[in-house]
């Protein structure tokens, strides 16, 4: 395989890496969050100051340090300050139960917690029930002796030498959604961190010094790991961090005033800023590139929302396991409806069940290869075995390739429908559905009818809700039969005001599978 980078030396720490790039831009904005900024040089600082004051209150290298974290300042300084001091930051998602924290600081065997005060109550529930020696560092104000303000770590002095670690050590950690059992700890290495700057970053987004990003993904996602650290830092860009929910009105409000040059956004976020009556007009904004992942971008909404702010929107697909995107479109060569292709540095091979390849235009499992796939599940050797097969990936999603080389999502393994004996992917119809000027929003699911046969089953979210009803859900099947093949069109059309979705704005087709929504 051909890589687009230079090799990496055995020794590598990626925090030192990013703190060495941008010694010249001390006095340049890094960071800008709701209420301050933080410069290159600032940045540089506490990362050191971090990373000794971690090492003072008695964690050790390679013990992990759970970080319950907003978007704010503080949250880039303890990610990068537990990689410079060889210490393991697990970032997790902020909208989690206090179950959820109380599984993930068993299951990492956590040693420290660093919480954002507004998350402060979830987190104490979670505390609670844990049952080994647990330090709570609180960003913000601190409300009993017990708590470790994140201040007092930074009036540590500097760490001057970062930890010596090896480019494949373990680095940090995410956890994966869990929609199919308990979140899976993947981890991931130094090097992997740079390769997707440097096969993606750098020479798909043609990011520079001169952009301003901002993403709607929040860091603790990979996707907005990527987004929002690992690429603009590389290049000395500044990025903007917005600690509230990412609703229309939130981030319209931040592409205004900001002014940002690249925005990442999922499609259900495109989809709700086009629907929203405060949409900016293009004359408002200075994008000069939009980036979507998490979920195929249905081609309507690509389309309507490139022509609404004036440039393109980049589709891709990434993935915890593989750290980010890995397929991708193209500035000046997007095809809207497709993920595109491959980004230089990654293989990837669509294979039926036999692990044969497939011909073009049929139905695969997408399986990847390349530098920054996650080195296991920790904890789990069964599903580890499962998904990292030799220098190969199995992503669960299952693809087509054109003959152009484009790749188009079909939906996920567990997704996929088997009707009148052939295979249908739910995407399919959906973006069929999509095409509709009356549906804003839709998914579809397999159910199985009084003869335990499977049928399509849309559930459809209108522009107007109250249009719905026999003749419209007529209407949209009739509208589906012009332009899919005849078996494919959803046997029934349910009218519902919201799609269930992740935290990360994935619609959750389980739940609708698992009960009838009216």
């Amino acid at each position: 395989m051909q890589n687009a980078a230079p090799r990496l030396p055995q020794r590598f720490n990626f925090a030192q890496h990013l703190l060495e790039l941008n010694k010249a831009r001390g006095g340049k904005i890094a960071y800008r969050d709701d209420h301050s900024e933080l410069s290159y040089g600032e940045l540089a600082h506490r990362v050191r100051c971090f990373a000794a004051g971690l090492l003072a209150q008695g964690v050790q290298a390679e013990q992990r340090v759970l970080l319950v974290m907003l978007d704010t300042i503080d949250l880039p300084v303890a990610f990068l300050g537990a990689l410079y001091a060889g210490v393991v930051p697990v970032p997790v998602n902020t909208l989690l139960t206090a179950d959820n924290y109380d599984y993930m600081l068993a299951h990492s065997d956590a040693k420290m917690i660093v919480v954002s005060n507004a998350l402060r109550a979830t987190v104490d529930q979670a505390v609670s029930a844990c049952s080994h020696p647990l330090k709570i560092v609180v960003s913000g104000p601190v409300a009993n002796d017990r708590d470790i303000s994140f201040t007092s770590l930074l009036e540590q002095p500097p760490l001057q030498q970062a930890a010596d670690t090896h480019a494949d050590q373990f680095a940090f950690w995410l956890y994966s959604s869990g929609s199919t059992g308990q979140p899976k700890g993947t981890v991931h290495s130094h090097a992997n961190l740079y390769w997707t700057a440097e096969l993606y970053g750098k020479p798909v987004l043609g990011l520079n010094d001169n952009d301003v990003v901002f993403s709607a993904a929040k860091l603790f996602f990979a996707y907005g790991l990527g987004n929002a650290l690992t690429f603009p830092l590389s290049v000395g860009a500044t990025v903007v961090l917005m600690a509230e929910r990412p609703t229309p009105n939130a981030v319209f409000e931040r592409l205004i005033k900001q002014q940002p040059t690249v925005f990442y956004g999922v499609p259900t976020l495109y989809v709700a800023m086009l629907a929203a009556e405060a949409l900016p007009a293009r004359d408002q904004l200075r994008l000069r590139l939009c980036v979507s992942a998490g979920e195929a971008l249905p081609r309507e909404v690509g389309e309507r929302f490139s022509a609404q702010v004036g440039c393109d929107i980049l589709d891709g697909l990434g993935s915890t396991e593989m750290l980010h995107i890995f397929l991708s479109n193209r500035s000046g060569a997007v095809r809207y409806g497709t993920t595109g292709t491959p980004v230089l540095g990654y293989e990837v091979s669509l294979r039926d069940e036999h692990g044969h390849t497939v011909a073009i235009g049929d139905i695969g499992d997408l399986y990847i290869k390349g530098p920054s796939a996650a080195l296991l599940y920790w904890n789990n050797r069964e599903k580890s075995a499962a998904t990292f097969q030799g220098e190969w990936v199995k992503s669960g999603d299952k693809y087509t390739v054109d003959a152009d080389g484009y790749y188009s999502y079909a939906g996920r393994s567990d997704d996929m429908l088997k009707v009148s004996g052939q295979y249908v992917s739910p995407i399919e119809v959906e973006s069929a559905l999509m095409a509709h000027d009356l549906v804003l929003e839709c998914a579809v699911v397999g159910q199985a009818d009084v003869d335990g046969l499977i049928k399509t089953v849309a559930y459809v979210v209108l522009n107007d809700h109250n249009t719905a009803g026999v003749e419209t859900a007529d209407l949209l099947k009739n509208f589906v039969k012009g332009r899919l093949a005849p078996f494919k069109y959803p046997r029934e059309i349910h009218f519902i005001r919201e799609l269930p979705k992740t935290a990360s704005g994935k619609i959750q087709r389980f739940k609708l599978r698992e009960q009838n929504v009216v």
